[in-house]
């Protein structure tokens, strides 16, 4: 068993933002194709307590390297408060061909950046020209961080971030991180939501919202929201958006703002379509210059295994981790044992 601690994984991930926007494509047309195998996350849930969660992301991709692999995954919001992580994932990688764990991967640093990839990549894929002046935050958290980290890559020239977050000191302090990491990017902090949002024709929401709240009437026509935390625009908002998916099984469950607009319309005619399609097609959709276009992931485990493997190859590449030889019991697998065959009676 190899592990490999956010460290390493932190080593092989940083400046390689390319690499993992390619492999998130491709991922996702891998999906489009049906060489995945994507069971539905498991939610763990504890009573009395709506906000905490533990989800199971089990997972198959396959094309030239197939891996399988489940990332397990948690999230708890108060952690911030005592200066811990909200989300804390371990993720495993079998082999395909005999299924034994080879790989043990620190999570949530792949988790974030597959999911801020993926924002991106649907950026480049439903882009309009004035997204480029800037784009509007919701949620200063570490999800966003990295959405603006890769959105940098399909939009070079991105002017202007405006932040808005309902704790003010979460936006200072993410200002100031973007300050030092995003040196040209003139950041502005906006103490109301609804100016917030008519700032630009690019939103990215990541909350820990779990009931919808959002109206969408103050953006800009044909604004575009990358909806990364799926439980902050109202249903009837929803209904009324183009709608993007990563998977519409998937994305329509767990009491996201998809599943309560299908609850009120009866079906899924409100989705458009799905994004491993549009990368599949090697061009971008054109946007309605109307209506606001949401992409709505699921986050699904495949991504998490395309960035888990380019941590490997990295990894092996740099002699990084820690292997343990003796992680599987050492003994075979006893034979069974030969009974002896009754002996006559020694002759009188």
């Amino acid at each position: 068993m190899l592990i490999l601690t956010g460290r390493d994984v932190c080593q092989v991930l940083e400046g390689n933002e390319p690499q993992i926007l390619d492999a998130i494509r491709e991922a996702y047309i891998q999906h489009s194709g049906g060489t995945t195998s994507l069971p539905h996350s498991v939610f763990l849930r504890f009573p009395d307590n709506e906000r905490d969660r533990i989800i199971a992301l089990p997972a198959y991709l396959g094309g030239a390297a197939p891996v399988a692999g489940v990332k397990w995954i948690a999230s708890f919001p108060a952690n911030v408060q005592h200066g811990i992580e909200r989300a804390s994932a371990a993720i495993i990688m079998n082999s395909p061909i005999n299924g034994r764990p080879e790989v043990m991967l620190e999570g949530s640093v792949i988790s974030a950046r597959r999911t801020g990839a993926s924002a991106a990549l649907a950026a480049s894929l439903l882009s309009a020209p004035a997204d480029a002046a800037g784009v509007t935050i919701i949620g200063c958290g570490v999800i966003n961080f990295e959405v603006l980290r890769f959105l940098l890559h399909v939009y070079p020239n991105l002017a202007e971030a405006t932040l808005f977050d309902a704790n003010e000191g979460n936006a200072e302090s993410f200002a100031e991180r973007c300050s030092r990491t995003f040196p040209a990017l003139r950041i502005l902090i906006e103490p109301d939501r609804t100016s917030a949002l008519a700032a630009h024709t690019l939103v990215s929401i990541a909350t820990t919202a779990t009931t919808p709240y959002l109206e969408t009437s103050a953006l800009p026509p044909g604004s575009l929201i990358l909806h990364m935390s799926l439980r902050d625009v109202l249903p009837q908002a929803i209904v009324k958006s183009v709608n993007i998916v990563d998977d519409a099984d998937h994305v329509c469950r767990a009491g996201t703002s998809l599943e309560l607009a299908e609850r009120i319309t009866g079906d899924r005619s409100f989705i458009t379509t799905e994004i491993g399609d549009l990368a599949a097609m090697q061009r971008p959709l054109p946007r309605d210059p109307v209506r606001t276009t949401v992409f709505s992931p699921f986050g699904l485990g495949v991504l998490d295994l395309a960035v888990a493997r380019v941590v490997l190859n990295g990894a092996q590449k740099e002699r990084l981790g820690l292997q343990i030889d003796d992680f599987f019991p050492t003994q075979n697998v006893s034979k069974p044992r030969e009974r002896a065959l009754p002996q006559s009676p020694a002759p009188r």
